[in-house]
């Protein structure tokens, strides 16, 4: 799994979102988090990908995999 991913962009989220302040714990908790969701998402277009009998994920796994 990946181990480095940028903080700032999280924190432009979160500011977006309509944060005032965010601690850098609960900046990298985020991150943590997304890693995870990202890496069963991606598990999930793996599965329908195969399923279509493909080697290439396309828009449409993923889109598949988030329901």
């Amino acid at each position: 799994m990946v181990k480095e991913f940028p903080l700032s962009p999280l924190e432009k989220i979160a500011r977006n979102a309509g944060a005032e302040r965010i601690s850098y714990s609960a900046l990298e908790e985020m991150r943590l988090i997304l890693l995870e969701l990202s890496n069963k998402l991606a598990i999930n277009a793996i599965a329908a990908c195969n399923h279509a009998k493909r080697v290439t994920i396309k828009k449409e796994d993923i889109r598949i995999a988030n329901r």
